[in-house]
C-alpha cells in the first residue's frame, strides 16, 4: 500500500490527481544549547538533524554527530533513524537506531532535547506527475508520480543530483530519464561503476593518462570526463570511490577541468553530473569513509527513489510491464497467471523492481519452477510446519537452549556481518543493538569484521 493512500488529492488529469497535500511535521528543541530553535518537514517529508550546515535543523551542541538523525515519513509514520552518531539518540531512557514517532515524542541527542509535533492543520501542497510512466519507468502511486514530477523539475536545470535508493529501485533508470528529459538528451551519456573498476585503474579510467604516465600506458587516453563533454557523466555507486581519490573528483566537480594521469595542464569541460549509491552517505561521512565536502558537492539535488514495498500497489503494473517485452513473439503463461502468481503473497520484494523483473522472467520462461527463487514465500505449507530444530533430550532443558541460542546469535551475526561488508556500525544500527554489545557477542563468537 502507498505510503501516502488516502490523503487529500485534487486538479485531476486523466483520471489522476496532480497536487497532493503532504503530512508535515515540526521538530523542535525544547532543552540544550539550541533551545527554541525548530524546523518543519518539506515536501520532501524529510528533516536531518546534525550539526553540519547541509541538516534541516542544525545543532551547536558539540555533543550532537555532524548527521545524527533523519526522521522521514515512511508507511508507518514518522520515522526516526540513527544514521551513526556518536552519542547515540535516546527515547525514554532507551537507545534507539530506528522507530516510529508518535506526535508528542521526546528525543535526546547529546545535551540536547528535540519534540515532534504532527502538523494535522498544516500540510504541504505538492505537484504529482499526471501520468503513471516517466520514461522507461512505471508507476501510478503517489510515491512515484511524486518522484515523475521531481524528475522532470529537475531534468532541464544542470546542477549535480544525487540518486538514492536501495539496491534494485531503478537508479539508472532514473538517470536515463534525466537525461531523456534535459537539453543534454542528444549528448553523450557516460556511465561509470565505482564499485565494478580496480583500484588503480579508476583514476585513469575517470581522468584518462597520457603516454608513458605509467606501465602500460602505451597512448594517450581520454577519460569518462572528457568523453562525457557536453553531456552527461553517470557515477554509479559513488559511495565506493577510494578516500584518496574523492579529492581529485571534488576539484573535478568545483572547478569544471581535469588534468589526466601524468599530465602537466588541464582540460575544461562541460559535464553535468548524476551519482547514485544506494549506501547512507551521511553516515559514510560519521565514519570518516566519505568526504564531507564531496557529499555538499553531489547533493545539490537529492532523488530519493523508494522501495517497492512502499508502492505494492504499482506491482500489477511492473509485471504487465515486464511481460510485455517478455510475450513480444513468444508464447508464454498468460499475464493474469503470472500476476496472481506473484501478488498472492505478502513477500516484501528485499530485491525491489529488479528482483520483480526477474521473477516475472522465470515465471514466464519456466513456469514449472518458483519464481521467487530459493528461500522465496512460494515454499510448501507442509514444509513450513516442519520444524528445523533438532532437539536433544539427553541434556537438560537449560544447556538445550543455550545451545540453540549460541547457534542462532553465530548466524545471524555472521549473516548481518556479510550484508554490511563487515560494517560494525552499520550492523549494530541494523541489529538495533549497542554497538559495544556487538562488539562483545562477535568476540564471544569467535568473529570478526570480514566474516
Amino acid at each position: 500500500m502507498d505510503a501516502l493512500a488516502g490523503l487529500r488529492t485534487e486538479a485531476q488529469v486523466n483520471g489522476l490527481s496532480t497536487v497532493i497535500d503532504l503530512p508535515r511535521v515540526r521538530v523542535s528543541v525544547i532543552e540544550g544549547p539550541d533551545a527554541g530553535k525548530h524546523c518543519d518537514s518539506d515536501d520532501e517529508m524529510l528533516v536531518r538533524i546534525g550539526t553540519r550546515e547541509n541538516n534541516g535543523l542544525v545543532l551547536s551542541d558539540k555533543s550532537v554527530s555532524g548527521y545524527h538523525v533523519e526522521i522521514a515519513r515512511t508507511q508507518a509514520g514518522w520515522r526516526l533513524r540513527d544514521v551513526g552518531s556518536t552519542n547515540g539518540t535516546f527515547v525514554s531512557g532507551m537507545r534507539v537506531f530506528d522507530l516510529v514517532l508518535r506526535s508528542g515524542t521526546v528525543v535526546s541527542l547529546g545535551r540536547t532535547k528535540l519534540r515532534l509535533d504532527a502538523l494535522h492543520d498544516e500540510p504541504v501542497r505538492a505537484a504529482l506527475h499526471p501520468a503513471g510512466r516517466f520514461g522507461d519507468i512505471v508507476g501510478q502511486s503517489v510515491v512515484m508520480r511524486r518522484l515523475f514530477s521531481r524528475i522532470a523539475q529537475v531534468a532541464r536545470a544542470s546542477a549535480t543530483v544525487l540518486i538514492t535508493g536501495e539496491t534494485g529501485t531503478g537508479k539508472e533508470a532514473v538517470t536515463e530519464a534525466l537525461v531523456q528529459a534535459s537539453l543534454r538528451a542528444s549528448a553523450p551519456l557516460v556511465v561509470i561503476d565505482c564499485s565494478a573498476l580496480p583500484q588503480n585503474l579508476i583514476e585513469s579510467e575517470l581522468f584518462g593518462h597520457v603516454k608513458g604516465a605509467f606501465t602500460g600506458a602505451v597512448s594517450d587516453y581520454r577519460g569518462a570526463f572528457e568523453r562525457a563533454d557536453g553531456g552527461t557523466i553517470f557515477l554509479d555507486e559513488i559511495g565506493e570511490l577510494p578516500l584518496d581519490l574523492q579529492p581529485k573528483l571534488l576539484r573535478v566537480l568545483e572547478r569544471r577541468e581535469v588534468r589526466r594521469v601524468g599530465a602537466e595542464r588541464t582540460r575544461t569541460i562541460d559535464v553535468r553530473v548524476i551519482a547514485a549509491t544506494n549506501r547512507v552517505l551521511s553516515t559514510e561521512v560519521n565514519e570518516r569513509r566519505f568526504r564531507q565536502d564531496l557529499y555538499y558537492r553531489l547533493s545539490v539535488v537529492n532523488i530519493h527513489i523508494p522501495p517497492l514495498r512502499e508502492r505494492r500497489e504499482d506491482i500489477p503494473l511492473l509485471i504487465e510491464h515486464f511481460y510485455q517485452r517478455l510475450a513480444d513473439g513468444h508464447r508464454g503463461p498468460t499475464l493474469l497467471a503470472i500476476t496472481e502468481r506473484l501478488c498472492d503473497n505478502d513477500y516484501t520484494w528485499p530485491g525491489n523492481v529488479r528482483e520483480l523483473r526477474n521473477a516475472v522472467e522465470r515465471a514466464f520462461h519456466v513456469p514449472d519452477e518458483d519464481p521467487f527463487g530459493a528461500g522465496g514465500p512460494s515454499i510448501p505449507a507442509d514444509a513450513q510446519k516442519q520444524s528445523p530444530i533438532e532437539v536433544d533430550l539427553t541434556v537438560p532443558f537449560k544447556t538445550a537452549k543455550q545451545k540453540l541460542v549460541d547457534a542462532f546469535e553465530k548466524e545471524y551475526l555472521q549473516a548481518m556481518l556479510r550484508a554490511t561488508r563487515g560494517n560494525i556500525s552499520e550492523a549494530a544500527r541494523r541489529a538495533q543493538i549497542d554497538r559495544m554489545h556487538l562488539y562483545k557477542l562477535i568476540t564471544q563468537h569467535h568473529l570478526n569484521q570480514n566474516e
